[in-house]
């Protein structure tokens, strides 16, 4: 039997899935439990993945009635990319762990779904091929090395490649307590690799504020600090002269007990003051909760964990759907709230 026999007998109904929850729900039976843990967990006690959740559910919105809602615009333009919605996909690893298509099918699925994709550094598989079957534009999540020649080619390759934009991972100079990954032994299967980035971790440096000068040296696409949460990190982040940030706990997966990033985002926004674009991840889950980031200072989200369950669950067409299941519930999130435009979205839809 062939590769396309295999994956086509491999794929579940998606049909019935009416909403991101009831993705993971099936991915506990459908991916091995390894991958499974690895997407699913959070550092040590996974207070701050809970938490992710439990701010958003918190936060009640202020409707306002009577407004013609007969045409909804979700369009929006980031970094002089116009896009239809607001929507990314987050940078997540292994994607072949996932599904045997991996970051070929999730690029598919993004395409689809008209939605940029952020490529992990630990892709398993090479930009260059993933760049081929791109429809809809791409940038790259990148861990700084020390080994700066390494970093500056893989930077190069990722603009050759015409990734539209960096972003770089600020929060992890060490790996969180990841307990439940510990838990399983989790390790790469046998023939799945990461052909741009191996051992990371052990060879990464303290990231420093001049390695960020230094990036920007020689860049020549935007770059944006993923993994933001302090105001203060904020400000200097716009001093920097960055393009743009992400407030990012990591999908509370390095240090717990950190607040949830829908908390963190107006104080940032308030710092921010609309000088640079500000995306937020964390806990998204349905269209409201995309509503909420950018009534409150995000000019887009991004989506990681359920990505993965798209994709192991159904591949390009579970990625897509994914997307497709939280664009739609936010454009009715928006109807409801008597919005028809992003513009038109603001603090005013959140209940005081």
């Amino acid at each position: 039997m062939n590769q396309e026999n295999e994956l086509e007998m491999d794929k579940i109904d998606i049909s019935q899935i009416v909403n991101l929850f009831d993705f993971e729900k099936l991915a506990v039976s459908k991916m091995a439990n390894m991958a499974y843990e690895y997407v699913a967990s959070g550092a040590a006690d996974e207070f701050t993945v809970r938490w992710n959740r439990q701010a958003l559910d918190a936060i009640k919105l202020n409707p306002t009635v009577l407004v013609d809602v007969s045409q909804i615009d979700t369009s929006t333009s980031l970094l002089g990319l116009d896009l239809p919605h607001p929507i990314l996909i987050a940078p997540t690893a292994y994607h072949k762990i996932m599904h045997p298509e991996g970051e070929l099918a999730t690029a598919r699925g993004a395409g689809a779904a008209e939605a940029i994709y952020v490529v992990s550094s630990f892709t398993t598989t090479p930009l260059e091929e993933i760049a081929k079957v791109a429809t809809q534009p791409l940038w790259l999540q990148l861990y700084v090395r020390d080994d700066r020649h390494f970093t500056k080619d893989l930077v190069q390759e990722a603009e050759y490649q015409g990734c539209r934009a960096l972003c770089i991972t600020v929060d992890t100079p060490v790996a969180g307590a990841r307990n439940r990954q510990q838990r399983v032994n989790f390790a790469l299967p046998h023939g799945i690799h990461t052909p741009h980035m191996q051992d990371a971790f052990a060879l990464t440096k303290s990231l420093t504020w001049k390695d960020i000068e230094w990036l920007k040296s020689f860049a020549k696409i935007p770059v944006l600090l993923k993994g933001i949460l302090n105001p203060e990190d904020a400000k200097k982040a716009v001093q920097s002269g960055v393009s743009g940030i992400i407030v990012s706990n990591h999908s509370g997966r390095n240090l717990d007990t950190v607040p949830a990033t829908i908390e963190a985002l107006p104080r940032i926004a308030e710092k921010v003051n609309k000088r640079i674009p500000i995306l937020m991840d964390g806990g998204i889950r349905r269209g409201t909760d995309v509503l909420k980031a950018i009534a409150l200072g995000a000019n887009a989200v991004l989506v990681g964990k359920p990505i993965c369950f798209g994709l192991a669950c159904g591949g390009a067409e579970g990625v897509t759907k994914v997307l497709e299941i939280l664009r739609n519930e936010f454009e009715l999130a928006m109807a409801l709230t008597g919005k028809t435009t992003i513009a038109e979205i603001d603090s005013s839809v959140i209940w005081k």
